[in-house]
């Protein structure tokens, strides 16, 4: 480093020599951190794909690949450069939140996760909107019992975080991120509701039509005799009853053939 010889000066030689290995060690750690927690985003992201395919197996896997890179990166990251954290954190905790509920376990903890409270709230709001896709997928499959109780999980996490809305000076996005999920439970409200009507309706068509086939079946046998006979005379085509007719008519003359006589 070139300094002026009017400025030489020991101490101030050795702070901006000082200061520049420290700059190209924080763009270093900088550097590092940017690549390493695209890593940890893809593997959160890939874990939650194999949630909705109900792999759970894999879905841990990846999911504790992501938490060890997630460490070894906080150690990196400082408390100068921890902003960098931010995005990887909320894919973590959005993967394990939906694993713990889609594998019927408790919801854990931004302690237990390792995460900023921030991240975990934020983490949190992002796993709404998967739930929106694990209602969709309950639907599609048939299970309305399963997709009413996702729904429901969605309406309570959103009850919960909501009061948050106040601290988005401090928890930058929160207030987005709540519209947002105010949105899509709006949206999955009205899909539910339509599919239970759906299925009410089709439900009252084959109960309606069970009691119609049953009646079709069992009519003829239970009609009194008089409507029965009725109802076969009915039937018969108009040559018989000519006959039938032309029967009587002779009977009778010959009635009256006798009468006469």
């Amino acid at each position: 480093m070139n300094i002026p010889a009017t400025m030489r000066n020991s101490k101030l030689e050795s702070s901006l020599l000082e200061s520049t290995d420290y700059f190209d060690q924080v763009v270093a750690r900088r550097e590092k951190l940017i690549k390493e927690s695209r890593d940890i985003i893809s593997l959160s992201s890939k874990s939650i794909v194999s949630l909705h395919a109900l792999d759970f197996k894999t879905a841990r896997s990846l999911h504790k690949q992501a938490g060890k890179r997630l460490e070894e990166l906080r150690e990196v990251a400082g408390q100068d450069l921890i902003r960098y954290l931010y995005t990887p954190e909320q894919e973590f905790v959005e993967s394990a939140v939906l694993y713990a509920l889609l594998a019927k376990q408790s919801i854990p903890s931004f302690r237990e996760l390792g995460v900023l409270p921030s991240s975990y709230i934020l983490g949190l709001l992002d796993a709404i909107g998967e739930l929106k896709r694990s209602v969709y997928d309950s639907i599609r499959k048939g299970d309305l019992r399963s997709a009413e109780s996702s729904f429901s999980t969605m309406e309570s996490l959103f009850a919960s975080i909501s009061p948050f809305a106040v601290y988005d000076n401090i928890v930058q996005g929160v207030r987005r991120k709540l519209d947002v999920a105010r949105i899509l439970i709006e949206d999955t409200r009205a899909t539910v509701t339509e599919e239970v009507r759906r299925q009410e309706f089709m439900q009252t068509v084959e109960e309606f039509s069970e009691k119609i086939g049953a009646a079709r079946g069992s009519g003829a046998t239970n009609l009194p005799s008089t409507i029965r006979r009725r109802r076969s005379s009915s039937l018969k085509t108009h040559e018989d009853r000519a006959e039938e007719e032309t029967i009587d008519a002779n009977e009778s003359s010959r009635a009256h053939g006798s009468d006469n006589e």
